[in-house]
């Protein structure tokens, strides 16, 4: 496991509203989930606490689970579900489980979708609630996208506390990436400080599966499995072509995790270009030389390239930012093809070069079996948290448990791969592609 932190102590206690004092109406288990049961994070040395006493004790997540006494009152609930930032396989169908978890197993009637992200909590957007039930939500797994609609950028927190708490909603569940997350806790502490008691809880959202200490992220699956069938096209192309070059641009900010699964599932990539990882263009041992020698032994090549990688190539540009304040990635994909016909053009040696970005593709396709399984258990320990009353936190999955997660935790850093580990290891020894660094 490689997190890249190591603190003196690090803190996994979860906020709850209060004590929990009615019985839950779960039915069908005869096996409730305690406050006290844990799931150790890791056994490395970075990882245990040291006590008030001297004793060092492993660093836990609280573990996930319906509780036997919940926190509010199902016939008086009244919950809220906000989807924010890009498109991800698998909203829907967390939006779906929350619904009919809610309703089926707490007796919650009072379920509505917040639109259009976080602006549908701010009055001057005027954007009406929508009302759901199990009928509103029965097919909408078998679609795309977000039912809910989405929104990018950060909006008052102050106001948006003022709309939950006007709207009187017991539990707002919020579905997005590392700005959801932010605003999440914004939100929470904001409440917390005003004596409102409303439980907030995330469920992460990022195709490109680099949240902090989560294992996995719903959507990730999914994009692996259409990249791959992606890769496969590039591959058809470049081998049918004399010196045919293949180059596929995937999602990933900041990690690279789709860009090399995608490839360890293909086997069909050569190169495969992550942001955790340097490389030069020129040089006697950059990427262009390194690419050209590949063609004149074998004919072809496929490159996989996260939007993230290269950035340095663009350190002469201006910075610009999105709507929710993040940096901007220059166009990587663009780049590279242009540098590519630039490079092959000036040694006098013909390529057919095919550039292939199918982001918005991927992101917009329904989650797989795999991805919409586990949006269905992300879900139920949503909301069993919710009710009974936790706040402030996620829901991720640790050591193939679902566990309950502090924000604060996650917003410490970004899941990145580790170059010197096993995933980076796979890629190098499928791809046969060297340390493109000149010394």
């Amino acid at each position: 496991m490689n997190q890249n932190i190591i603190e003196e102590h690090v803190d996994t206690s979860v906020h709850s509203l209060g004590r929990s004092s009615i019985e839950s109406p779960v039915q069908g288990t005869s096996i409730f989930v305690d406050d006290s049961e844990r799931v150790v994070i890791d056994t490395s040395l970075a990882f245990f606490n040291r006590c008030a006493g001297g004793e060092s004790v492993p660093v836990s997540f609280e573990l996930a689970g319906p509780r036997k006494k919940i926190f509010f009152d199902p016939s008086k609930t009244k919950c809220g579900i906000v989807t924010c930032g890009g498109l991800c396989p698998g909203i829907n169908d967390v939006i779906r489980g929350i619904v009919l978890e809610l309703h089926y197993a707490y007796h919650v009637e009072n379920i509505y979708g917040i639109p259009y992200g976080l602006q549908g909590l701010i009055p001057s957007y005027k954007h009406p609630l929508i009302e759901l039930t199990p009928g509103s939500v029965e097919q909408i797994h078998e679609i795309g996208g977000t039912v809910l609609g989405s929104s990018r950028g950060s909006q008052d927190i102050s106001e948006m506390v003022d709309a939950i708490e006007r709207l009187n909603m017991n539990i707002v569940f919020f579905i997005g990436g590392d700005g959801t997350l932010k605003a999440a806790s914004s939100v929470a502490r904001e409440a917390l400080a005003r004596g409102f008691r409303c439980s907030v809880i995330a469920v992460p959202k990022t195709i490109d599966n680099d949240i902090y200490f989560v294992s996995k992220t719903f959507g990730f699956d999914t994009a692996v499995e259409e990249a791959r069938k992606v890769i496969k096209c590039a591959h058809v192309e470049a081998k049918g072509a004399p010196n045919g070059i293949g180059l596929v641009k995937v999602m990933g900010r900041d990690s690279g995790f789709i860009a090399a699964n995608a490839a360890l599932a293909s086997r069909d990539a050569n190169f495969v270009l992550v942001p955790e990882e340097d490389f030069d263009l020129d040089g006697p041992k950059g990427f262009l030389s390194t690419l050209e020698a590949r063609l004149k032994s074998r004919g072809h090549a496929v490159i996989v390239v996260a939007e993230g990688a290269g950035q340095k190539f663009f350190r002469d540009l201006p910075e610009e930012k999105d709507a929710s304040g993040n940096v901007r990635k220059h166009d990587i994909g663009h780049f590279l093809k242009g540098r590519l016909d630039q490079h092959f053009q000036s040694r006098g040696m013909p390529t057919n070069l095919k550039y292939l970005d199918p982001s918005y593709i991927i992101r917009s396709v329904t989650a797989n079996a795999s991805d919409s399984i586990f949006c269905g258990f992300l879900a139920q320990m949503a909301v069993h948290a919710g009710m009974s009353g936790k706040t402030d936190m996620l829901i991720g999955l640790w050591n193939n448990v679902y566990v309950h997660i502090p924000n604060e935790i996650c917003m410490k850093g970004r899941k990145k791969i580790d170059t010197d580990g096993p995933l980076w290891m796979s890629v190098r020894e499928s791809t046969g592609q060297p340390l493109m660094i000149n010394d």
